[in-house]
């Protein structure tokens, strides 16, 4: 079940970081530092990072030691180098904050702070856990994954505590019976586990999308991809995507995600305008490559010149191939795309060579844009 823990777990730390460990006192209980904490999710997610070391440097004056402060740092270090692959020379960083947080908070346990602990030791493994898993790193996955579970299940005991819960709760009721629901291969070791609910999920996500401290975006971010993989529901993906944005208007990865979803649900124009946007935002090598491939599904789409879009396809899946794994959603796009020019063109064997390409590397084979016109 180690593949079904983490797809939930995956994104499951990018607000964690602010979690309320304490050593000799609580981050969240201190209304100076809770204010400094809320600066600091703006300033990280907004991608102004010398902002965020500031509020990190006023945090380290009065919590010195405190493991929040390696999420922090670490979390700071993910976004700056984003995509984080495992080449990059940032890992090594990355890696040692998440692992000193782990550290300290079982290190420091104390059962009167036990929610606090929970949650920041969740943060860290969380955080790992996404970088590993975005990279299919799977000798990396599967140990923290399993020993992560144990701490996922002590949530449910918390959500009184901290709205924040809700998140995980949220996470792993939804995911533990769509998963197996989704991938048949997977219901018989989806039977160790204890039951979920889909729907009771859903409302958790949206709980703490709406009322937690930390989890707002993540909350949405999640349900959007549940709307747009599991549900195939696209305007209540756009819906969630378009929330993440309009809150954190500098994050190319929320961004993207945006453009994506108006795309799905046929707002071209508007669609047009942002990718334009998004073009000259930051010179990152990684979106640039998915502009291309949002630039094919235009031209194919609202145009009709499949010349012109094959050429973007082809650009975006060679440009994105050098992140390997973590290219793969958009490269499948592309190659969806391909698939369908080369059947207009009559060349059925390359048609479905592409497809074929498409179908073994996208994780969710129905988001293609097959039945856009």
């Amino acid at each position: 079940m180690t593949d079904i823990l983490y797809k939930y777990i995956r994104r499951s730390a990018l607000f964690l970081f602010l979690s309320p460990v304490a050593l000799n006192a609580q981050i969240l209980r201190d209304s100076t530092a809770l204010r400094l904490v809320k600066d600091g999710i703006a300033a990280i997610y907004n991608l102004q990072f010398e902002k965020a070391r500031e509020v990190c440097s006023r945090l380290d004056n009065s919590y010195p030691g405190h493991p929040d402060l390696y999420l922090i740092k670490g979390l700071i270090t993910y976004w700056e180098n984003y995509p984080l692959i495992p080449s990059s020379t940032a890992r090594a960083v990355y890696e040692k904050n998440m692992r000193s947080c782990i550290d300290l908070c079982e290190a420091k346990h104390n059962t009167l702070d036990d929610a606090e602990y929970l949650l920041a030791n969740l943060s860290a493994r969380g955080m790992l856990l996404l970088f590993y898993s975005d990279n299919d790193m799977n000798k990396e996955v599967i140990p923290l994954a399993i020993s992560t579970y144990q701490y996922i299940r002590r949530s449910f005991n918390y959500t009184s505590v901290y709205t924040d819960f809700y998140f995980f709760t949220g996470l792993y009721n939804y995911y533990r019976q769509a998963y197996p629901e989704a991938y048949p291969a997977y219901k018989a070791l989806a039977f160790l586990f204890p039951k979920g609910d889909k729907a009771k999920g859903i409302e958790e996500l949206h709980r703490a999308s709406k009322y937690s401290i930390l989890f707002k975006a993540e909350s949405s971010s999640f349900l959007s991809a549940i709307c747009l993989s599991f549900e195939n529901n696209f305007e209540q993906a756009y819906e969630h995507s378009k929330y993440l944005h309009e809150l954190y208007p500098s994050n190319i990865q929320y961004f993207s995600m945006f453009i994506k979803n108006l795309l799905l649900i046929r707002k071209y124009e508007e669609a047009e305008r942002y990718i334009k946007s998004l073009s000259a935002l930051k010179n990152n090598s990684y979106f640039k490559a998915q502009v291309a491939i949002y630039n094919g599904i235009l031209q194919e789409k609202k145009y009709h010149n499949n010349k012109l879009a094959e050429e973007y396809y082809l650009k975006g899946i060679n440009d994105i191939s050098v992140y390997g794994y973590l290219g793969n959603e958009f490269k499948a796009y592309g190659y969806f795309g391909l698939s369908r020019i080369k059947k207009l063109t009559g060349d059925d064997d390359s048609s479905k060579s592409y497809r074929k390409m498409a179908l073994d590397i996208a994780d969710f084979k129905k988001v293609d844009f097959d039945d856009l016109p």
